[in-house]
């Protein structure tokens, strides 16, 4: 520890749970870990969990984050929460005495997001969470050190599940279904609740598969299907912890002494970012804002229950919010950048929708099982105006023909044609023309 001691951390965060309570945020029971740098780092690796199944991927990261930290070229989170019953977050050892309470307080605004709002609510189990992660470990584990399986094969399954984690139900739980349920869909080639869950589908309907991959395949799916409402919220969640940090110090009546070092941590965690969107600039921004309009206590509580970012972005950044963030839209136009629209009263619609669909699962194209045709899995890219990257979608293709075992086919369009990509069972992947769109 620095030069404070535990009982002052105590005792802050104390008086941020009175002040909590007082300001109607409803919250988890809170745990506290204080850990060191390499500590952060591992759990930076292991996505905030206690726990995790072992794959080539995560030591990769720990490298790179291990590595970017001890030369300078980037920091270490100033926290770490996870949405857990009761919720667990970790301080680092390093911190000042006030970067600590600024933590703290920034924790509990997280703490309140998971507990209250409707995504979390309906598509997570936080009192389950950690030993939801241990399990999936554990299972893993006794994978790898089966002598008829091993680490090699385990990998190869890891591999393209991972490369194809997105690909499953974006609305709603997306639960596997019971034995009543699968043998009343067994005779229909893609039922509808896997229509959009191309990892289920695999799961269940790959011909080659061994249980064990159906498992290794399931797990990585539910640890995904965990993690998507902290993707589609990333901008609301942050907003909403880095308002309520800024507003629980404010009362605070913080020493002198921590006053100046407070206001400078606040703005280096909302400044904006150049070229990119920073998520706490903008959600606390808009919290800001919304917090100032008539009922806006109730009204922004309103909000962190009922949005996602794509829709918090429609509903509520409006021109005035769009002129004062400085958004903008650009494009490419040959081999140069242009900016393409301004927010200002012709442009900020066009700019509100390009970032709104820009935001969580908006960038990740969606790709869904249409049917099976002599043994060939036939996907079809959902359209929206965006073009696969050919590239990226050969090589992701292969893993879809890796865990299906056979021919695969997927429909898309490019510059107003109709596409089809075909991987064969050798991972051999062309690109053939059908048609006009």
């Amino acid at each position: 520890m620095r030069e404070y001691a535990m009982r002052e951390l105590e005792y802050w965060n104390d008086r941020i749970e009175e002040l909590v309570l007082k300001a109607g945020l409803d919250c988890f029971e809170q745990y506290f870990e204080i850990v060191s740098y390499e500590d952060m780092l591992c759990y930076s690796a292991y996505v905030g969990m206690p726990s995790h199944y072992p794959h080539w991927s995560y030591g990769k990261c720990y490298e790179r984050q291990k590595s970017f930290y001890q030369y300078n070229l980037a920091g270490l989170p100033y926290e770490m929460v996870i949405n857990s019953d009761p919720c667990i977050a970790y301080l680092m050892r390093d911190n000042t005495l006030l970067l600590q309470i600024l933590t703290i307080a920034h924790v509990y605004g997280h703490n309140d997001f998971f507990k209250n709002n409707r995504i979390f609510k309906r598509d997570t189990y936080p009192e389950r969470t950690v030993e939801m992660f241990k399990t999936h470990a554990n299972r893993v584990r006794q994978y790898n050190n089966d002598p008829s399986i091993g680490a090699e094969k385990v990998e190869r399954i890891l591999d393209a599940a991972h490369a194809l984690r997105f690909q499953v139900c974006r609305h709603g739980e997306g639960r596997l279904p019971d034995r009543k349920q699968l043998a009343a869909e067994a005779a229909v080639t893609v039922p509808e609740r896997l229509q959009e869950d191309l990892l289920a589908f695999l799961a269940e309907r790959s011909p080659l598969l061994a249980e064990w991959e159906r498992d290794l395949i399931t797990i990585v799916r539910e640890e995904t299907l965990y993690f998507i409402p902290q993707m589609e919220t990333k901008i609301m969640n942050e907003g909403w912890a880095s308002y309520w940090h800024y507003q629980l110090l404010n009362q605070l009546e913080l020493p002198q002494g921590l006053q100046l070092e407070f206001l400078q941590r606040h703005n280096l965690v909302i400044r904006p970012h150049e070229g990119r969107i920073n998520p706490y600039f903008v959600g606390f921004k808009m919290f800001e804002y919304l917090a100032k309009q008539p009922g806006g206590a109730a009204k922004i509580k309103e909000v962190r229950a009922e949005e996602r970012d794509q829709s918090f972005l429609r509903r509520y950044l409006n021109q005035e919010l769009c002129e004062q963030l400085y958004l903008f839209s650009y494009a490419v136009d040959g081999e140069d950048i242009v900016v393409d629209e301004v927010a200002d009263e012709e442009g900020w619609r066009k700019v509100r929708d390009t970032l709104a669909a820009s935001v969580g699962l908006g960038v990740i194209p969606v790709i869904r099982p249409v049917s099976v045709e002599q043994g060939t899995l036939v996907l079809e890219h959902v359209y929206d105006g965006r073009e696969l990257e050919l590239n990226y979608a050969k090589e992701t293709l292969k893993y879809v023909a890796e865990l299906w075992g056979a021919k695969v086919e997927l429909r898309t369009q490019i510059a107003g044609q109709a596409k089809l990509l075909i991987c064969t069972a050798d991972k051999l992947v062309s690109l053939q023309d059908t048609g006009t769109c």
